[in-house]
């Protein structure tokens, strides 16, 4: 049974905003008293917390899918719909929050620290907001807009001060048991820590943490073994302890061949940028298992050559508790000198976010297609704006027509090469497509007609100067035929006339 867990991949919906609502207010004697119709309400967004009392991503192995409220949609009589249930997600101290890809969006470092993760959607505007001296009772209103909804991947790397380096069954464990309240688990064979346990030390008037994280072998740099879960939990502490066995029966195994391979895999392992390298920290050696005889000869034989490279060597036993005092100050002094030089480092610089106005707001891409050239818009007004229009109403689309235009879309669409016709595409893959008629952008508000509709978006029946003199034509060769006709039925009936008087005369003779 899974009981802790340092990496999990979340699947997260924000809320999506809440519909703006069209609506004529109505009163006795005033029929058509103006619009009030409300807003929709903003979808909820989901946040991280960094929360000390929170240990493992153990409840997000299990339930990775997460989802925030939905905004309510707007009413009439000018009632706004109610904002999305916000979600709170609260995750260990050291959390690292990365998208797919492996790129950091925020290390959760500070208790308390938060992070949106996921923003909601925007509520759409009713028809009342959207109301104007020119458009006095718009038929539409703004759609909302979606939350946000992709993965993200959950890092834990522990917080410590002291982190204890050594080979599997070095005593590591035992160690953290013997100068700490933690209560890892403890057999004789290897392997038998599988996730970081953290203990707090009290040296004096000194009180640091010390996390037992699982063994090290040769090539854990590479993943082997449980290497990659162990060293991902190095990478924040203050001082390495390396805790060598001293009684171990493996063949080829001493403290110094055991050093020197835990010292190359450290070397191998890339810390993040900004960090100091893990072999420049502070480290001490532990020879452990004095209290065996073999093991304390051992300790005495390999104790000058350790001190010879530099290290300060301390030979320990977690079962009679020898050295340990002295041990855990010399731990406790390492983490007070480096706490008081980065108490009198000057405060990091806060990050202002400042309105990028001077930016271009969209960009035009001109792409190949099979039946011509695809003008693609990207940006972020755009792309909400397309979100936010219903393409059942016609208004809705002439209103906006007119955003894009006062946006500068057009002209850009312009200087680009684009045609009347052409196709043209608002946002990526799942983007809206046009056929761009630049005959839309123009002055919708002076325009009257019922709400709804826009008559730009009707075909034109205004005849062209062709057409009438087409027309002209037909109408007069109508007429000169219908002439020919009636001449020759008049000259038709005068030769039968005549015909009957001659017979006449010829009968009276």
């Amino acid at each position: 049974m899974v009981t802790f867990v340092d990496r999990v991949t979340l699947h997260l919906r924000a809320g999506k905003g809440g519909n703006g609502c069209v609506s004529v207010r109505r009163e006795k004697f005033k029929p058509l008293a103006g619009p009030d119709g409300g807003n929709g309400g903003h979808g909820g967004d989901i946040v991280l917390v960094a929360d000390p009392q929170v240990t493992t991503l153990l409840s997000y192995h299990h339930s990775p899918h997460r989802a925030a409220g939905n905004g309510g949609f707007g009413m009439g009589d000018n009632r706004s719909g109610a904002h999305g249930e916000s979600l709170e997600l609260p995750v260990p101290v050291g959390t690292v929050v990365k998208d797919p890809s492996g790129e950091v969006l925020v290390d959760m470092i500070e208790p308390g620290m938060r992070f949106v993760v996921a923003p909601g959607g925007l509520g759409g505007l009713g028809n009342a907001a959207l109301a104007s001296p020119k458009r006095k009772a718009p038929g539409f209103a703004l759609l909302g807009t979606p939350g946000w909804e992709g993965d993200v991947v959950l890092e834990l790397k522990t917080v410590a001060d002291v982190a204890l380096v050594g080979f599997p069954s070095a005593g590591k464990s035992s160690l953290i048991a013997a100068i700490s309240a933690a209560r890892p688990k403890i057999a004789e064979y290897p392997f038998t820590t599988l996730h970081p346990n953290l203990g707090v030390v009290q040296a004096g008037d000194v009180r640091y943490t010390v996390a037992d994280v699982p063994g090290l072998i040769e090539g854990a740099s590479e993943g082997k073994g449980l290497g990659l879960e162990f060293l991902r939990h190095v990478e924040r502490c203050t001082a390495l302890l390396h805790v060598l066995d001293c009684a171990t029966l493996e063949p080829g195994r001493d403290p110094l061949t055991d050093l020197d391979v835990i010292l190359a895999e450290l070397a191998a392992y890339p810390v993040p940028e900004g960090q100091v390298p893990l072999l420049e920290r502070p480290q001490l050696v532990a020879l452990n298992k004095v209290d065996v005889p073999e093991a304390k000869d051992l300790a005495d034989l390999v104790r000058p050559d350790l001190e010879q490279r530099g290290y300060r060597v301390f030979e320990i036993s977690t079962v009679s508790h020898e050295g340990l005092r002295q041990l855990t100050f010399a731990l406790g002094q390492i983490v007070a000198e480096h706490r008081a030089a980065e108490a009198v480092k000057p405060a990091p610089e806060r990050i202002v976010i400042r309105p990028k106005g001077a930016e271009q707001e969209f960009t035009v891409r001109v792409e190949g297609g099979t039946y011509g050239p695809v003008y693609r818009v990207r940006g972020a007004k755009p792309e909400r704006w397309v979100q936010q229009t219903d393409f059942q109403n016609d208004e809705a689309v002439g209103y906006l027509a007119d955003r894009l235009e006062r946006l500068g879309v057009e002209e850009e669409l312009y200087r680009a090469g684009a045609t009347p016709g052409a196709t043209v595409i608002i946002g990526g893959d799942d983007g809206v497509v046009f056929d761009w008629q630049p005959s839309l952008s123009s002055v919708a508000e002076l325009m009257t007609a019922p709400r709804g509709t826009d008559p730009r978006l009707d075909g034109s029946t205004r005849r062209t100067t062709a057409e009438r003199r087409e027309r002209y034509h037909e109408r007069m060769d109508a007429k000169a035929e219908a002439r020919a006709e009636l001449e020759a039925e008049r000259l038709a009936a005068r030769a039968y006339d005549s015909d009957e008087i001659d017979d006449i005369d010829e009968e009276d003779e």
